[in-house]
């Protein structure tokens, strides 16, 4: 049975509309004035609230703006009941939050319909939050399921860790590290362009094709080889227009050799040296169109020599594609600097890091996936 509350100081109306709402067998609840209508919505949730325009104290527009501020009421349907009738007037009303009105003298079929009407609407508001709020938590587990698929950091014998924010639940990027011998280290980057779950399913694809090694014949230790199978097998097509960047590298830890490609990808940055005076800053990056835009497209590698005290970070453009406070876009240059900045303030702390980037961005939230990776070798 729905309930529904009225808010009327005049007591032959409270009469008059209980009455007539009770003959269609709804429960009715009744207050006298703006304030004790507030505490009783709040008490029962209504599923219709008729609430009197001009009241002493709080007036309809007051009662109807804040009971629409309470997200526990945010599905009540609210009828202002009046005897304003002009167009400013309406405006005033639905501007406040009012779902419809009632006019003075109160006719009995307008106000079953009306009710009826707002009932429904009612109902439907409650199945569409009810329904939003199972999306939520089935994308919560999924949210939580590709967190639980990431890497642990790793200690030894290498240091590894990670800052990983999705712009939404599910967010495009993806990387993953894991020895391909005692020797030999794979480390990749990818960011599948757009957000949520569409841009989310390629790249779990991808990194479990690649943990797994499902990709029979591909010699794993050359990132163009693999760039090149990835390319092959997520060709773009009408039913799937999702690409992805990615930046794919081979460490081999005895040899200190880094062998590298990338494919649309922002570069990695290795910093070196053991004091400010003495710092190196170098980017990584291959030519190279993103996996999946064309097909029979080369991909090319490239390594460096690691030397003594030097770390690596591999990012999204997510990292510095930031809208600033002053309306500005901070740059990639931008970024490589601040790089450079913390580790020589801080050692490169991710969480310093990370925390720099947010005190940037102007908004609560940030436009795109965000995620950086740190390779501190010794």
């Amino acid at each position: 049975m729905y309930q529904i509350l009225i808010i009327d100081d005049d007591l032959a109306v409270q009469i008059l509309l209980t009455r007539m709402l009770e003959r269609q067998g709804y429960k009715v609840v009744v207050a006298s004035n703006g304030e004790e209508g507030i505490v009783k919505a709040i008490a029962c949730c209504p599923a219709l609230i008729i609430c009197d325009w001009i009241m002493p104290g709080l007036n309809g527009l007051e009662v109807c703006q804040r009971i629409k501020a309470d997200p526990q009421l945010s599905t009540t349907f609210f009828i202002l009941l009046t005897s304003l009738d002009s167009v400013a007037d309406r405006v005033k009303g639905l501007d406040a939050g009012a779902d419809d009105f009632i006019t003075k003298p109160i006719e009995h079929n307008e106000l079953q319909a009306r009710v009826r009407a707002g009932l429904r609407l009612h109902q439907l508001s409650r199945d569409l939050q009810t329904q939003k709020q199972i999306l939520e938590a089935e994308l919560a587990e999924a949210a939580e399921y590709v967190r639980s698929l990431l890497p642990p950091p790793m200690t030894h014998p290498l240091g590894i860790n990670f800052q990983f924010i999705p712009s939404r639940q599910l967010g495009g990027d993806c990387f993953d590290y894991y020895w391909l011998d005692p020797d030999y280290l794979a480390i990749y980057l990818l960011d599948t362009a757009g957000h949520g779950l569409r841009a989310t399913l390629p790249s779990i694809s991808v990194l479990n094709l690649l943990r797994s090694r499902a990709l029979k014949g591909l010699n794993y230790y050359q990132p163009s080889d693999v760039l090149q199978a990835l390319n092959n097998t997520f060709q773009m097509n009408y039913q799937n227009d999702k690409y992805f960047t990615i930046w794919y590298g081979v460490y081999n830890r005895v040899k200190r050799q880094l062998i590298y490609a990338s494919a649309g990808h922002p570069p990695a940055v290795l910093i070196s040296g053991k004091s400010p005076t003495s710092t190196k800053v170098k980017k990584l990056r291959t030519p190279g169109v993103p996996v999946g835009m064309f097909p029979q497209v080369k991909y090319v590698d490239d390594f460096c020599n690691i030397e003594e005290s030097s770390s690596l970070y591999i990012f999204s453009d997510g990292a510095y594609e930031i809208t600033q406070s002053d309306g500005t876009l901070w740059t990639l240059e931008d970024f490589i600097q601040m790089l450079v900045t913390s580790q020589r303030q801080f050692e490169g702390k991710l969480d310093q890091i990370l925390n720099y980037i947010i005190s940037l961005n102007s908004k609560e939230a940030f436009d795109d996936d965000l995620s950086i990776i740190k390779m501190k070798f010794d």
